[in-house]
């Protein structure tokens, strides 16, 4: 039902990670040609960082006009976990990397936004869960 909380869970979920494409992943300073720089890592710059960004997204929006069936809702809301878990993977894999200075490096805001996404879309399983039980027990009534 889209007036329920978990439509809200989710579309708090698909807002947080739509928060990824607006600011970057990690910062670093870096030395070029004897200037300090500051460099961002940013999903743009890697094609399949982008593309799981975008499922991430688009998933929960999807799922909350999913409403007549409740069990693959629940099944869309584990799969963009699966695509939000993925996308935090890849992220620390491209910041491992790096040849930064280790005193001038940090994560930034879009490295908290997917984390904080799962625990909406957590939540919103937990809604769907709560209403698919209340479902049942209104048809044993009858």
């Amino acid at each position: 039902m889209i007036q329920r909380k978990q439509s809200l869970w989710l579309l708090i979920a698909a807002l947080l990670n739509a928060g990824v494409f607006l600011f970057g992943v990690y910062r670093y300073h870096i030395m070029e040609n004897g200037v300090d720089t500051l460099k961002e890592v940013r999903i743009n710059d890697h094609f399949p960082s982008l593309l799981i960004a975008l499922v991430m997204t688009l998933l929960p929006l999807v799922t909350i006009f999913m409403f007549g069936n409740r069990k693959r809702q629940v099944t869309m809301c584990f799969v963009s976990m699966l695509a939000v878990c993925s996308f935090i993977t890849i992220a620390l894999s491209r910041t491992r990397n790096l040849n930064a200075l280790p005193s001038s490096e940090s994560y930034w805001i879009g490295a908290v936004l997917p984390v904080a996404s799962l625990v909406f879309l957590f939540m919103a399983i937990m809604g769907i869960r709560r209403d698919e039980k209340l479902v049942r027990s209104v048809d044993r009534l009858r």
